[in-house]
């Protein structure tokens, strides 16, 4: 399925805002006096962060052969 660079863009955006949010969640629980207490919380984190680590590096690869759309009337 071909995605629009705007879609791709987007995604990628929410994609970086989830990310920067789970590295939050996790110094948050790491930080706790009894951080073992959070360690399913902090591995689901974990894995989160890979995943979509790993999506946002598919959509950066199909960011570069999807073309710019330029401006301009048919």
């Amino acid at each position: 399925m071909a995605y629009k660079r705007e879609a791709l863009l987007e995604a990628k955006r929410q994609i970086d805002s989830t990310l920067h949010k789970l590295d939050e969640v996790i110094r948050t629980f790491e930080a706790k006096e009894d951080s073992q207490r959070y360690k399913s919380q902090i591995t689901l984190a974990r894995r989160r962060v890979e995943a979509f680590t790993i999506a946002r590096e598919l959509i950066e690869r199909e960011l570069r052969g999807v073309p710019e759309e330029r401006g301009g009337g048919a």
